[in-house]
């Protein structure tokens, strides 16, 4: 069975409702401490939310050092699946693992709220298996969540379609050219279960397992 490691740093705190929500679609999901030097045995990873090393310099900035994100670079180098959330969003462009950097939102203000996505492009790992113009529902939880790209490089796989933050063409997600490395701002494991207000991030999720070699269920 495939493995994903979820990556946990000081200060993750979304590591649970990951594992959580991989485990539900049939993924083998475990917990994976930010000094481990290499991932040989996993098929893909989970960068989470939360606030690595409590933000202190810049969202992700002392977080791209950890031992791990070697190993991490070398998954993405061989098209293994690379999902970063939120903060682990933030981590991948600070590794140069996507292009692209965050500033504060527009409004100056922490933003935690459900928001409406548009699926722009599937071909990623993460919107494999949706719709072109497909919409759906995700919570929002961040302060730093304004995405820019100087250079115009990253890929929008997802588009928020009310703009919340001031994200440079309302980009919600970005992949990089391979399609195997993709980061989003919402959290689709927190909209993982009708009791939770909406289960729309499931599908994102299980894109992202079926290019681990997890069966799509959704």
């Amino acid at each position: 069975m495939s493995r994903i490691a979820v990556v946990v740093f000081p200060g993750t705190n979304c590591e649970h409702d990951t594992v959580s929500a991989l485990r539900s679609l049939g993924g083998r999901a475990e917990l994976v401490w930010h000094r481990q030097d290499q991932l040989d045995e996993f098929d893909a990873v989970v960068l989470p939310g939360g606030f690595a090393h409590g933000d202190y310099l810049r969202t992700g900035a002392i977080a791209r050092l950890s031992p791990v994100m070697g190993p991490v670079a070398e998954m993405a180098r061989h098209g293994r699946p690379v999902l970063g959330i939120c903060n682990g969003f933030q981590i991948l462009c600070e590794a140069g693992l996507l292009p692209g950097a965050f500033i504060a939102n527009s409004g100056l203000s922490f933003i935690c709220r459900w928001v409406d996505l548009e699926v722009v492009s599937t071909d990623s790992m993460l919107t494999s298996l949706l719709l072109p113009g497909q919409i759906l529902r995700i919570p929002l939880n961040s302060y730093e969540g304004n995405y820019v790209d100087p250079g115009s490089s990253g890929r929008i796989v997802l588009k928020y379609v009310d703009d919340p933050n001031g994200s440079q063409g309302r980009a919600a997600a970005v992949t990089n050219d391979a399609g195997n490395v993709v980061g989003v701002m919402p959290h689709p494991e927190r909209g993982s279960d009708e009791l939770l207000g909406s289960a729309d991030g499931l599908g994102l999720l299980d894109g992202f397992l079926a290019a681990a070699g997890v069966g799509a269920g959704v």
